[in-house]
Order: structure tokens, then sequence, then C-alpha cells
């Protein structure tokens, strides 16, 4: 089966599978796990998150875990879902219940469901909840 080629973010043709991360907020778990995608597929992937309502900033604890591992989310900021964007990536992935997106007519891609563990549903908070979460992810 040949390669169907991808809209990059130029339009252009970009042949790299795609993933869109969608949360809530876009501040926290959803901002890590792009974070971790891009370092462990560098260019390879074509990476994005938004959220359904997003906050107003990233959360630090995140991004210092995620620092800890050698990946980044400096510049990165909460962003809406691009309806645009939404339907031409390859893979959607919610993380958790509380964002619930579905299907639109004319998207290319999939949607999954991550459940990830919430350390503060056991009392654990702060830099330790994140860290968890980091390594869950």
């Amino acid at each position: 089966m040949s390669e169907v080629p991808r809209v990059g973010p130029a339009g252009a043709g970009d042949p790299r599978p795609s993933v869109l991360f969608v949360c809530v907020k876009n501040g926290g778990k959803y901002q890590m796990a792009a974070a971790l995608m891009r370092s462990l597929a560098r260019a390879d992937v074509e990476v994005h998150s938004a959220g359904t309502r997003p906050g107003d900033a990233v959360n630090a604890l995140a991004a210092e875990v995620v620092a800890e591992v050698g990946a980044s989310m400096d510049g990165e900021v909460p962003t809406a879902i691009e309806p645009d964007l939404f339907r031409r990536v390859d893979r959607v992935v919610v993380l958790g219940s509380e964002a619930v997106v579905a299907a639109v007519p004319g998207m290319r891609g999939s949607i999954e469901t991550w459940e990830t563990d919430e350390p503060s549903s056991r009392g654990i908070e702060g830099i330790e909840r994140m860290r968890l979460i980091r390594d869950d992810i």
C-alpha cells in the first residue's frame, strides 16, 4: 500500500505520522505527553497537544519533571483544539476521562483514550505526583 501524503502545518505534504494529545486545560499531563513524544520520536512524528477549555499556563512542575528525562516543554502554551488539525491528524489521544471528544465528518484518524494514573487520588501531590504521572505516560 502506498504512503498517503499528509498535510503539514504549512500546507505542504508531510509523510510523518501525526498525533494530537487532547485534554481539558492543556497545561499539565497532555503537554507532558507531547513533550515526551517529541523527545522520543525526534522529528519522525508530528506532535500536537490541545485542550477543550485551555487554561492560562503550562504547569511548572510538569515542565520540571519532563526536563528531568531530557524532554522540554519550553515555548509551549495551552491551546484550543483547531478543527482542521483535529480532522487531519492520524491519531487523537485523550488522556484520562475528563476531556470528551467525538469523531467528526472528514476526520482522517482515530481517537483513543489512555487511562492514566492519578496519584492525587491516593494523597500523593507535588513533584512526586508529577513524576508518577510522567512515568505512567
